[in-house]
């Protein structure tokens, strides 16, 4: 627990030194104002945006299609892994795929998400989805690679049905490897939805920042920057919790 807090408060500090850096650089006019502003003036700037309601739609429509993605990702991905171990033929023609994935650029395929869905969630969310279901689904052949042959056996030993092993003893043990399933999940679902939103949509933050871009308008455009960041963070740190507790439960 000590070691923790002590990683939480470096992990801060080295934060805290390299936005007071930024601030300093940004203040002394080293970084020019037409080409960053500082870290201060972002937070101001984020504040008066949130407060006026000006991108409270776009704010939304972003969080919403994070959210549709990653669930998509990780209910699809968990499926498909399931079958992909059940029949050892299958994974053995897929794994070398699904190894090479991340090579493929996925937003190749947005003009076929277009014609698919049109411009809009529809097709923000397929490519994000694209983007994220192979993390969930190598992440859910991991965790039942992982599980102890012996756990299997003593559930054998007291015949459980498949249904009752598989919720009291796989799914347990395998849960620490599936949540870092969703963690990536989640994160490639920012990612997918941010990105897709500049080329995309007609809404939404990614949308918003290539506006405010286009339009010179750099104290919008960061301070919705620093909005994605700080939600990213915030996500990250939550799941990270919740992942450090399903870890040290498993080493117990």
């Amino acid at each position: 627990m000590i070691a923790v807090r002590s990683e939480a408060v470096l992990r801060f500090g080295i934060v805290a030194l390299l936005v007071a850096a930024v601030e300093m650089l940004c203040r002394l006019h080293i970084i020019p104002v037409d080409v960053m502003i500082a870290p201060s003036q972002m937070a101001a700037e984020l504040m008066k945006i949130l407060v006026s309601g000006e991108y409270s739609a776009d704010i939304i429509s972003s969080i919403a299609n994070v959210l549709i993605s990653a669930a998509l990702s990780v209910t699809l991905g968990f499926v498909a892994g399931l079958i992909i171990y059940s029949a050892p033929s299958l994974r053995a023609a897929l794994e070398p795929l699904l190894a090479s994935y991340y090579a493929v650029p996925t937003f190749i395929f947005y003009p076929v998400f277009i014609s698919l869905f049109g411009v809009g969630s529809g097709a923000i969310v397929a490519i994000a989805v694209l983007l994220a279901i192979v993390s969930m689904i190598t992440a859910t052949l991991n965790g039942l690679d992982r599980i102890p042959r012996v756990l299997r056996k003593i559930g054998r030993i007291y015949r459980m049905s498949r249904i009752k092993m598989a919720v009291m003893i796989e799914l347990p043990s395998a849960a620490p490897s599936l949540f870092t399933g969703v963690k990536l999940s989640v994160a490639y679902s920012f990612i997918g939805v941010i990105a897709s939103e500049f080329i995309l949509s007609g809404s939404g933050i990614g949308y918003a920042i290539a506006y405010a871009y286009n339009n010179f308008e750099n104290r919008h455009m960061y301070a919705l920057m620093l909005l994605i960041i700080l939600l990213v963070t915030g996500v990250n740190a939550l799941l990270n919790g919740i992942d450090r507790r399903l870890q040290s439960q498993r080493h117990r």
